[in-house]
């Protein structure tokens, strides 16, 4: 049974990864006055830079702008690995005093709203203990991320079973795993699967990279020459800002080419691959997609590792589809069997929105696919709650510390305004509604139909653009006719609670 401790709190961050300690960061920064709680429902902060532990982890995006723009990422590695993001968090979480709100093993079950209260009131799991509690909180904050952390994508793969070497996921890579000296097969062709097949070609006897159908995939430097250059010009600040913007003006300059002159850039990121790749090689087999850049994410590879992999034949690739598993491998739709003593399943991940929290707005339950989304991190009709939602064209940090910077600025707002409730109002029913995620890679296509939409124009849509974003969210009003603010609720001669 729930125990009766109701303890409350202004602000509820849900998740302690990167987004969550970036969010904590800010309200005790911006909004000293408020009292806030971080739930974690793994024993660990650092959210998929503590749950990933597969070999060669790493960023997919600099970290220049994945790093805090208030805590200025320290070094000059520019696509850094797992550990390293993951004690440049926690450094950050302890070096602001936000580590000690962090309360692990709380999973969130689901939030109600209660509009006579203004407040959520948050039904929680101890994950040690199995007991349940509830806390209430008056404005709810998710940085959970998108995707579901307990349970990775796997599909059914005929025949899998008789297979009797070990079968593995990224999302759970066992710690012992011995794969040196072994023939080893990587499913997939996206980020994860770039990463691990160089990666474990260094002590593997043989890596073959299997996939349906290629990604794009360009080699960048680990280090970024011209930060080093301006920390030996300028001083810390204005090296890291001037080195933070050039790569968000490249980043955004590059997408922006992709979508307006796709064949342009499909012949760059050949060239690239021709210099990288053995004389000879397939490329239009195993290196040209079927679609245009950016209508999935591009990989990245530091340091061109994958081709070098490639070059020395530590590893392979091959482009077919799995009929079925054998004993002592995978046979391919072509025929040909490719024998293995390990098999890595790097074939995606799942979204969940919002951590799979169950929502309620004063009894009724919140479908999240029939609300659509306010500046990308609001919802129609569901008060008082933000998320975190980063950008799926660069840096997730970029978008993810201007949602936890104009949380604060309504959290202002509303204190300044003796306000207890902001809602986004239902856009127009003419206004045509989008995807809320703008890719057509697989994880997004599957859960479609479970996600929120977008409409077409501000504040209800997405423009995956950092210069646009700075100018709504950090400088534009507070209050539109597309949000509503009120101050507690009053009664009414006839008794019903109305807002004041």
């Amino acid at each position: 049974m729930p125990s009766t401790e109701h303890e409350h709190v202004d602000v509820l961050i849900v998740g302690a990864g990167l987004s969550g300690i970036g969010a904590a960061c800010r309200i005790a920064t911006n909004c000293p006055g408020k009292t806030f709680a971080v739930l974690e429902a793994r024993e660990a902060s650092g959210g998929t830079w503590d749950l990933f532990r597969y070999p060669g982890i790493r960023s997919d995006t600099d970290m220049f702008t994945l790093g805090y723009p208030f805590n200025p990422w320290p070094e000059h590695q520019a696509i850094a690995d797992g550990p390293m993001i993951r004690s440049y968090v926690r450094d950050t979480a302890r070096k602001y005093g936000v580590d000690g709100a962090i309360r692990y093993h709380h999973r969130v079950l689901g939030a109600s709203w209660s509009s006579e209260r203004a407040r959520w009131t948050v039904d929680v799991e101890r994950t040690d203990t199995g007991e349940t509690l509830q806390l209430t909180c008056g404005f709810l904050f998710g940085c959970t991320g998108y995707y579901r952390y307990d349970e990775g994508f796997l599909p059914q793969f005929e025949g899998a079973e008789r297979f009797s070497g070990q079968l593995v996921h990224p999302q759970h890579w066992p710690e012992d795993l011995d794969y040196a000296g072994k023939r080893v097969i990587v499913i997939g062709s996206g980020a994860t699967a770039v990463t691990l097949v160089p990666a474990m070609a260094e002590q593997a006897g043989h890596v073959t990279m299997l996939q349906r159908s290629p990604s794009y995939v360009i080699a960048l430097p680990g280090k970024d020459a011209i930060s080093e250059l301006a920390h030996k010009l300028l001083p810390a600040r204005p090296a890291y800002s001037f080195t933070r913007w050039k790569n968000v003006l490249l980043g955004a300059l590059f997408y922006e080419l992709s979508r307006r002159r796709p064949q342009l850039v499909k012949r760059i990121v050949r060239r690239g691959l021709e210099r990288q790749l053995p004389p000879g090689f397939d490329i239009d087999t195993h290196f040209r997609p079927r679609y245009d850049p950016w209508d999935e994410r591009v990989c990245i590879v530091r340091d061109g590792d994958l081709f070098s992999a490639l070059r020395s034949g530590k590893a392979s690739v091959v482009t077919d589809r799995i009929e079925t598993f054998t004993e002592r491998g995978i046979k391919l739709v072509s025929g040909e069997e490719l024998e293995a003593d390990v098999i890595v399943t790097a074939t995606g991940l799942n979204l969940l929105m919002i951590g799979g929290m169950a929502l309620t707005v004063d009894g009724e339950p919140v479908e999240m696919s029939d609300t659509v989304g306010y500046k990308g991190m609001m919802f129609s009709g569901v008060p008082n709650m933000a998320i975190t939602l980063g950008y799926t064209n660069a840096s997730w940090t970029l978008k993810g510390d201007l949602c936890a910077e104009y949380v604060c600025r309504m959290l202002n707002h509303m204190s300044a305004h003796g306000y207890a409730r902001v809602v986004p109002r239902e856009p127009d029913p003419s206004q045509p509604r989008h995807p809320f995620i703008d890719l057509r890679s697989g994880y997004v296509l599957r859960a479609i139909d479970r996600l929120p939409k977008q409409g077409d124009r501000p504040p209800w849509r997405m423009y995956q653009n950092y210069a646009r974003d700075i100018r709504m969210m950090r400088r534009g009003p507070l209050e539109d006719e597309a949000i509503a603010f009120s101050r507690a609720l009053t009664a009414a001669p006839s008794g019903e609670a109305v807002p004041a």
